[in-house]
């Protein structure tokens, strides 16, 4: 019954991890999920207030409680049909989404304690979906559904998709890449979301009826105009932030230096961490050298060491003043990754052969808080020392793909590449251009983008609408 909570209802239900010793030479998923007990335990934490502040602290308006009850209830396949009512991929978000900062972080039950464990309850409910397979929600099309054209198979372009598809449209994903999912695919690696089940929810986005197609550039095999040509009425383009940002320091163009795009996409999305099965090498020697302290870097650093690397993470700052997850900082350190914090790198020095032997950094000093918010760091006179390394791995952020944007002089751009788009609707400068996600925003997280591609999937719709019906 609804109401009944355990003594330690102030706490969340611990999460259930693999064993630390196999964490760290394995690439299967950490974290394990909750079976049925602990989730309706779980769930029975949740007050129920009247009020609702999760779900206005939801990018995509999940109705939280009501799902949270159908799982009270024991309706496992009720919580997942409330959730796909406004989320098309649950069980991804309920791995990698922060909702510390999102609905949990407005959670009444977090007034005095611990908030409902939210992503938990949401990866419990899409995963027992998946496991009893729970069909997706049906959409009936009528023949002459009216194409759009989605471009980018990342969080904002199948949150559009599966919105667009659910309202009657004829949806046609574009995708460069060979496989879907954009950064679910190339960036997040295998122990946080396992690409099985990433695959699973593009194949249920398919069931809905949305078309994908990979291996196509948009504004380069293929242009806007072309697509205009086959019949698309609209475009929404969620294409990312793929493009990586470096230091512009000496030594960066050495060889054994990546950029975290590169060393992620060459093991998450190529299987260079089964080499020689897979085609795609990657170099790693004894000791590994990561640039960053954002989710990027923690997930670079933690595959470095799965590949039996000795890793130490290299920030500028102190941790409280680090962008990641607490979580994935917290998992990080568990498994034995070294923090060299208040550090930053200032060169990186070549061997013989022109390889990366190490990075020569400088300790820093936090003075008053610069534009971002957090306190500016300043280098220490006289502190330069030098951190061995055979590879470097660079994680300090990523700006717009610039692909497509460059094949339309017409599109209006920022200054630092993103596309200007409405807040609101993300209609561009171009009306029947919509853009979502982090080709608007830069870098940012998967729910921001989903949600972003949600709202913009509306917008299309009512544009088409006002097209059809002047």
């Amino acid at each position: 019954m609804h109401g009944e909570v355990s003594a330690n209802a102030t706490k969340k239900n611990p999460m259930p991890l693999r064993g630390m010793r196999e964490r760290q030479t394995t690439f299967e998923e950490v974290a394990l999920g909750y079976d049925r007990d602990t989730a309706r335990r779980e769930a029975r934490r949740c007050l129920q207030c009247k009020h609702r502040p999760c779900v206005s602290g939801c990018p995509v308006n999940v109705a939280i409680p009501e799902f949270i009850k159908a799982i009270d209830e024991g309706d496992d396949a009720l919580a997942i049909e409330i959730i796909r009512r406004t989320n098309a991929l649950p069980a991804i978000c309920g791995r990698v989404c922060p909702q510390e900062n999102q609905c949990e972080r407005v959670c009444v039950r977090g007034i005095k304690g611990e908030p409902v464990g939210i992503g938990r309850l949401e990866r419990y409910a899409a995963d027992t979906a998946m496991q009893s397979n729970t069909p997706s929600p049906a959409v009936v099309k009528s023949a002459d559904g009216v194409k759009v054209a989605v471009i980018g198979s990342g969080p904002a372009g199948l949150s559009g998709a599966g919105a667009l598809s659910s309202r009657g449209f004829s949806v046609t994903v574009f995708e460069a890449l060979h496989e879907p999912g954009g950064v679910l695919a190339y960036g997040i690696p295998e122990f946080r979301l396992p690409k099985a089940l990433v695959a699973r929810e593009i194949d249920q986005l398919r069931e809905m009826g949305v078309l994908i197609e990979t291996n196509v550039v948009v504004g380069k095999s293929v242009i806007i105009d072309d697509l205009r040509d086959e019949g698309f009425r609209a475009f929404l383009i969620g294409t990312g932030a793929g493009l990586p940002s470096f230091m512009n320091i000496p030594g960066e163009s050495l060889g054994g230096v990546y950029s975290a795009n590169e060393f992620l996409t060459r093991v998450n999305l190529m299987k260079a961490n089964t080499f020689p099965l897979a085609d795609t090498p990657v170099r790693v020697g004894k000791h590994v050298c990561v640039i960053g302290g954002g989710n990027v870097a923690m997930d670079a650093c933690r595959c470095a060491l799965r590949l039996g690397a000795d890793v130490t993470l290299v920030y500028r700052r102190g941790r409280e003043e680090m962008p990641a997850r607490a979580e994935e900082i917290d998992h990080a350190l568990e498994e034995g990754i070294r923090f060299e914090l208040l550090t930053n790198p200032v060169a990186f020095l070549a061997d013989e052969a022109g390889i990366v032997r190490a990075a020569r950094c400088v300790r820093m000093e936090l003075g008053e808080p610069d534009a971002s918010g957090r306190r500016r760091a300043s280098a220490v006179k006289g502190s330069e020392f030098e951190i061995p390394c055979e590879t470097a791995i660079v994680a300090i952020g990523n700006s717009p793909n610039p692909t497509l944007p460059r094949s339309m002089p017409e599109l209006n751009l920022t200054p630092w590449g993103g596309i200007v788009a409405d807040d609101a609707t993300g209609q561009t400068s171009v009306p029947d251009i919509f853009a979502a996600g982090d080709a608007v925003t830069g870098a940012a997280t998967v729910i921001l983008a989903m949600g972003a591609g949600r709202r913009s999937a509306f917008a299309i719709a009512e544009y088409l609408e006002k097209q059809q019906n002047p």
